[in-house]
């Protein structure tokens, strides 16, 4: 792990090397938009994108935090977390330390620099990785364990000083409490894929996440570049449009007499129209289509026809286009351009939409000339620049 930018900028702002340093990656949503909080179906990777924290313990109970995205520094009591609305940034972390102590985890303050390669506002989880990154951090500098009833006995370092990896219970415990900060503290109505494909990730295989049994399995995925285009268009989830969507839904579901959006079927949904409104029908046939693909797709994946799984990413962002409503014309346009390009297999938003970017999976033999198609006829027809990436499939953290 480089860690050398994140340890330097430790460095600079508090003037020694910090004691531990950790990192969490960033993630694609390949194919499920909008389905996890439904209780549905997903296919994620962890990319080579991180959010890492360079950090050192202090002795009079505060916390400083500074990052490389944002000039103003945030200093606070640990026993005063609250927000602060000249710096929001840190209300990730803040959010996280809350649930720690909710817990029953004993921690004390910190410096701590955070540094993060993941776009803000793209759709690559930019959030959910800092917070990760937060609750390894503070594993590192107080040691905890968690189990469904809160922290436990804390893990013994080894004689080199380090702690046992965490295991897939403590990773599911640790996804449930970075998502508890990011709903309670943050406002963001969201549900668990972000947390999970943080912690989960394998390289070179994509996650196949059941976010009604919480449960994760890995499929490889070879062959292809994963490509990421931002459309420039920056996506702010806490501004209320994801928390509408996720309303339509519950309260389609409640309509139907559904548990979840993925108890319901098509042709239940269609022969029970009459009980939703406009906006509910929408998200709601959007969300049983996409859980649909997402059973398709991972068949597709095991039959290696790759180009049919290419069909169901366009086929999920014209729905989420023309249903769920979460694109927006520059996203439209990323995807129209892909579809023109011989070596593009598949393409669509990805994330909470409304902004960010689009996942395009493209042979690799094809992704430079891909690359270059894209960004200039992009600025051709949009007016903005656009420099799409090449996402390597990392291990996730932890």
């Amino acid at each position: 792990m480089d860690a050398s930018a994140v340890k330097n900028l430790f460095k600079k702002h508090f003037g020694y090397t910090p004691a531990h340093v950790v990192r969490a990656p960033g993630r694609l949503e390949v194919l499920g938009n909008h389905t996890d909080y439904n209780e549905g179906l997903v296919l994620s990777v962890a990319v080579d994108k991180y959010a890492s924290i360079a950090a050192s313990p202090r002795t009079d109970g505060k916390v400083e935090l500074v990052s490389s995205a944002f000039r103003q520094r945030e200093t606070f009591w640990i026993s005063e977390l609250k927000h602060n609305s000249a710096a929001p940034w840190a209300d990730y972390a803040k959010g996280v330390l809350v649930q720690l102590r909710k817990r029953g985890v004993h921690f004390s303050g910190f410096s701590a620099a955070i540094h993060s390669t993941i776009p803000i506002g793209a759709g690559m989880s930019s959030s959910a990785a800092l917070e990760v990154a937060t609750a390894l951090i503070v594993r590192q500098l107080f040691p905890y364990s968690l189990t469904e009833l809160g922290a436990s006995v804390p893990p013994p370092r080894d004689n080199r000083g380090r702690l046992p990896p965490l295991k897939a219970k403590e990773k599911l415990h640790l996804a449930r409490l970075c998502q508890a900060a990011e709903v309670e503290f943050v406002g963001v109505n969201c549900g668990l894929l972000d947390q999970l494909s943080c912690l989960f990730g394998r390289a070179h295989h994509v996650m196949n996440i059941d976010c009604r049994f919480h449960s994760v399995h890995h499929t490889p995925m070879p062959g292809e570049a994963m490509v990421v285009c931002d459309s420039g268009v920056k996506h702010r989830l806490a501004g209320g449009e994801y928390n509408e969507l996720r309303e339509h839904c519950e309260s389609a579901a409640r309509a139907l007499a559904a548990k979840s959006l993925r108890s319901v079927e098509l042709p239940w949904l269609k022969t029970n129209r009459g009980n939703l409104n406009q906006r509910q029908y929408e998200c709601a046939y959007h969300v049983v289509g996409e859980i649909q693909r997402v059973v398709f797709a991972e068949k597709a994946l095991s039959n290696d026809d790759h180009r049919q799984f290419g069909q169901y990413m366009f086929l999920s962002h014209e729905s989420s286009r023309d249903f769920l409503k979460n694109s927006c014309p520059e996203l439209d346009l990323l995807v129209e351009l892909a579809r023109a390009h011989p070596g593009c297999l598949g393409a669509r938003l990805t994330g909470g939409g409304f902004g960010g970017a689009t996942i395009n999976l493209v042979a690799y033999h094809q992704a430079e000339d891909f690359m270059k198609t894209i960004a200039e006829q992009y600025e051709q027809r949009a007016g903005r620049k656009t420099k799409p990436v090449v996402c390597q499939i990392v291990d996730g953290a932890g």
